[in-house]
C-alpha cells in the first residue's frame, strides 16, 4: 500500500492509502500513477506528495497538520525555541538530560525540568 498527503499551502490536510495494484506497474511502484489517481477521485486545490511509514521517503510519515517544504514533512514545531535538524526532527535549544529522571520542557526558562514519574 502506497500513502499519499494531500498538501495545500505547505501543510499536510490529510493522508490516503492507494492500493498497490494502482501504484505499480511490473512490478515497480511508480509515484505518479497514485497521485493520477487521486486527482482523478478527488479533485483538489492541494497537491499529492508521497510519503512512508517508515520514513525512508521524505524524512518523516506525514500527518494531519504537518508541514512540506518541497523535500520533506515535519511535525508541528513543538515549542518556538525549537529547530528543525536536517532529518526533519524537532531539536530542543539544549538536549534532555540522560540521568533516569523524568523531564518535561519548560518553554518560559528554555530549559528542561524535572516532572514525577508518570506511573
Amino acid at each position: 500500500m502506497a500513502h499519499y498527503a494531500e498538501v495545500l499551502d505547505g501543510t499536510v490536510l490529510r493522508v490516503l492509502v492507494v492500493s498497490n495494484g494502482v501504484t505499480t506497474i511490473d512490478g515497480v511502484e511508480d509515484e505518479q500513477r497514485g497521485i493520477d489517481h487521486l486527482d482523478g477521485l478527488l479533485p483538489t486545490d492541494g497537491t499529492w506528495v508521497q510519503t512512508s511509514y517508515n520514513g525512508n521517503l521524505r524524512h518523516n510519515y506525514a500527518g494531519i497538520g504537518y508541514s512540506w517544504d518541497g523535500t520533506g514533512f515535519a511535525a508541528p514545531e513543538p515549542f518556538p525555541s525549537w529547530t528543525l535538524d536536517e532529518n526533519y526532527t524537532w531539536q530542543p535549544p539544549t538536549p534532555m538530560p540522560d540521568d533516569g529522571n523524568f523531564y518535561v520542557w519548560d518553554e518560559a526558562t528554555t530549559s528542561w525540568v524535572e516532572a514525577d514519574d508518570p506511573e
